[in-house]
């Protein structure tokens, strides 16, 4: 005896009628931008994924970016201030960032652009302070090699890493005094 769930259905049943491509590619789009903004490149990428035609999936993307849903100059310049006061990335980290999420390079410097180096010293400062906890019971030596390596992962120059972890050490472990 066969179970309601072993059976073809028949081959006359109609299934009703194929999807509008263009339907679905709103549909996959809306859907992607609900929980947070996207760059046009990681939506058409959505789109290729879910076998959108490349031609649907363009002329929806390019009204999407009519109405203002999809907005690659806003992303970055979000995406910039986000990354940057959150987790204290500098510019060169950001930049890469923005090429992964196939941000343009002058899209990508006029959002870089605003970002300045005091801001950069600064959250590179931020940084030093919430890990200095970590590195107390070290010698000099090797916080300031923790430390640095830190602040290099986050994107930030040699010369400012040193100069900020000096700074912040000579503070933490001299109590300011030289």
């Amino acid at each position: 005896m066969a179970g309601p769930g072993d059976a073809e259905p028949p081959a006359d049943r109609d299934l009703g009628p194929d999807a509008d491509p263009e339907s679905v590619a709103r549909k996959i789009l809306l859907d992607q931008l609900t929980g947070q903004a996207r760059s046009r490149a990681e939506l058409a990428k959505k789109l290729a994924q879910k076998q959108v035609p490349e031609d649907v999936a363009g002329r929806v993307l390019d009204r999407f970016e009519e109405v203002g849903l999809v907005d690659d100059t806003a992303f970055s310049r979000e995406w910039v201030a986000q990354r940057h006061s959150g987790k204290g990335l500098a510019k060169r980290a950001l930049a890469q960032e923005l090429r992964r999420k196939g941000i343009d390079d002058e899209t990508a410097r006029a959002a870089l652009d605003e970002v300045d180096q005091d801001d950069e010293v600064e959250a590179a400062r931020m940084l030093v302070r919430r890990k200095l906890r970590s590195v107390q019971g070290l010698d000099r030596d090797k916080a300031v090699r923790r430390l640095v390596g830190m602040l290099a992962r986050k994107g930030h120059s040699s010369s400012v890493a040193f100069r900020v972890v000096k700074e912040e050490l000579d503070v933490e472990f001299d109590g300011g005094l030289e």
